[in-house]
């Protein structure tokens, strides 16, 4: 496959929900690299890694909580697709989610807090121009539903 998903956390600390979402990348047939960098507090380190990838083609899965400025700083940086999954915290109630949601004018963005809807995402991307990641997808999606006809029919049965 021509492409890779670079995950992009804003600390060591994010790096379990990470492997949340390379587990469906791997399903989804993406490789992909980690990279950590704050928006925050390591901005030219940040800057560095974007351009370390400008030639290449990929999607950016960028995973920070708290105040992420980290997908919007990162979106505002590349050309390249951003998919913003920032991880749900209890401790402010998803409070934290909207500093995902309302970035500044120009920030094009996807944001979805589910591991697993950015790796589909991230594979739809590339499946634009790989037909073998499209047929994952479709196969991926197919599973789904017939997992669904099958808990109907389960329920069904139990009545």
């Amino acid at each position: 496959m021509n492409g890779k998903a670079i995950v992009l956390m804003g600390s060591e600390r994010d790096l379990d929900f990470c492997r949340k979402i390379t587990k469906y990348l791997e399903l989804l047939g993406i490789e992909y690299e980690f990279r950590v960098a704050s928006a925050h507090k390591t901005p030219e380190q940040l800057l560095k890694i974007i351009s370390m990838f400008e030639g290449e083609k990929i999607v950016y899965i960028t995973v920070a909580g708290r105040s992420n400025a980290l997908s919007a700083f990162v979106d505002a940086s590349t050309s390249k697709p951003v998919i913003a999954c920032p991880p749900y915290s209890e401790k402010f109630g998803g409070a934290d989610i909207f500093s995902s949601l309302r970035v500044p004018s120009g920030i094009g963005s996807v944001v979805t807090i589910e591991p697993e809807g950015a790796a589909i995402i991230a594979a739809k991307i590339f499946a634009l121009e790989d037909e073998k990641i499209n047929k994952i997808i479709k196969d991926y999606q197919s599973n789904k539903k017939k997992t669904l006809a099958q808990a109907n029919e389960k329920i069904r049965n139990l009545q």
